[in-house]
């Protein structure tokens, strides 16, 4: 496989073979050298925040448990009964001091220790070692701004160090305010059939669609279409180890055009800036990926949402509407209607996105078709390292500079066979052929 990179990705010449998105033995690769190497989001602290709450969530096809133990630990293990491999925990969320297996009725701790197996005395004879047994943890847990990430790679870097520079933007997300956010309303979950690359790169780095895909919505107002306006300013960002955001200036008004929320933001923005620092006042980003699947957004709507892989051909969609937790009721009542209306199954916005995402894939099911290379060249050779950005920015506020920091860690990933022969990926010193 590592010998066959270098003719899918080819970022010197912008240009990425369609096979990386429709065929079953590089999403097997994906599988191994991505989703169980790269730190991933499982949840937000406000979604396990009592003793005993749990969520269950996927790491690329393997099903996960997070749940907070009776301690008050967070924890995250694969949810899979260690008997027959049956999942264990069917629910989405909830809270419970213990876990039982519907097959044959073993018995685990919300810490994960296995508390209970039927005539264990009898047919086992006791003889059945009990601590051996407990669920799978993963390798590495860890959260930042009570964002909770896991990999199950024990050499994979520690997280602060994976999220490199994005920490900052981050921030810009889910930090500006006191007391961080909260996510509310709920989850909401639907199947798109498209490759999960799609969703992901486009959150990251495609600000060209939405003039086009985007304009009904635009002209009746569900959202300003600040990307579209000839003024505005901006820069496609990659911080690094293919994390990648879209930027407008920082007087550019992205927010949905709701009067509460329009005054709310004008009213905070001065501690928004002293909180943030120098930064703030350059740049404003409003949609990103960390890399591989974990999208964010704050314009048309506040969500994140993650791009769970269902196969090469499938994709399905968790995602959540967060707030600033200090902000008031009637703000937070109006983000929820924006994130219903805009960015849900049957947003707006959703739905012109994932029929472009759909057909993208569905044509890679063709011999012909296959063989036509996606093109990512706009932009080459007019980006730069921005020192006070501490990323690269595109010379344009429209680029696909980041479509090729993106697929250019991608490459980088399945070419190692461990995070040893992964070359460092950090803004300063990463994937330079953009």
């Amino acid at each position: 496989m590592a010998s066959d990179i270098a003719g899918l990705v080819d970022n010197e010449r912008g240009l990425i073979s369609r096979r990386i998105f429709i065929e079953p033995e590089i999403y097997r690769e994906e599988l191994e050298r991505i989703f169980a190497r790269c730190w991933l989001f499982l949840c937000h602290d406000s979604q396990v925040p009592q003793p005993g709450d749990f969520f269950t969530t996927s790491m690329g096809e393997d099903p996960v448990l997070v749940v907070r133990d009776t301690a008050g630990v967070v924890r995250a293990f694969l949810n899979v009964c260690r008997h027959r491999g049956n999942r264990l925990c069917r629910a989405d969320d909830g809270n419970a001091a213990s876990f039982t297996c519907a097959y044959h009725g073993w018995t685990y701790g919300n810490d994960g220790k296995l508390i209970g197996v039927p005539y264990l005395k009898e047919a086992y004879h006791g003889e059945l070692d009990r601590e051996r047994w407990g669920l799978v943890p993963v390798a590495q847990l860890d959260h930042y701004k009570g964002l909770y990430f896991a990999t199950f790679d024990p050499e994979a870097p520690p997280l602060r160090e994976y999220l490199g520079e994005m920490c900052w933007y981050l921030d810009a997300f889910f930090d500006r305010r006191e007391g961080g956010i909260e996510v509310i309303g709920g989850m909401h979950k639907w199947v798109m059939p498209c490759n999960w690359k799609f969703p992901a790169e486009n959150f990251g780095g495609d600000a060209y669609h939405v003039q086009w895909s985007h304009l009904s919505a635009v002209k009746t107002a569900f959202s300003t279409g600040v990307t579209t306006k000839p003024n505005a300013s901006g820069s496609m960002v990659s911080p690094g180890n293919g994390h990648i955001l879209i930027c407008v200036g920082p007087n550019d008004i992205a927010d949905p055009p709701m009067p509460e929320v329009l005054a709310y933001e004008e009213a905070i923005r001065p501690e928004v800036e002293k909180r943030l620092g120098d930064r703030a006042r350059r740049i404003n980003p409003i949609v990103g990926t960390v890399f591989p699947n974990f999208s964010l957004l704050r314009a048309t709507s506040r969500t994140f949402r993650v791009w769970q892989p269902r196969g090469p051909g499938k994709t399905e969609v968790w995602s959540w509407v967060f707030v600033d937790k200090a902000a008031p009721p009637e703000v937070k009542e109006a983000i929820r209607l924006a994130g219903v209306r805009g960015f849900s199954p049957s947003g707006t916005f959703e739905q012109d996105d994932m029929d472009n995402w759909q057909e993208c894939t569905q044509t890679c099911r063709g011999v012909m078709a296959r063989r036509m290379p996606v093109n990512t060249q706009m932009g080459m050779g007019h980006e730069r390292f921005d020192e006070g950005l501490n990323a690269w920015a595109s010379d344009h506020r429209i680029s696909e500079s980041n479509h090729r920091q993106f697929y250019g860690r991608w490459a980088q990933l399945l070419a190692a066979d461990s995070w040893a022969g992964v070359p460092n990926g950090h803004a300063n010193g990463g994937v330079r052929h953009a």
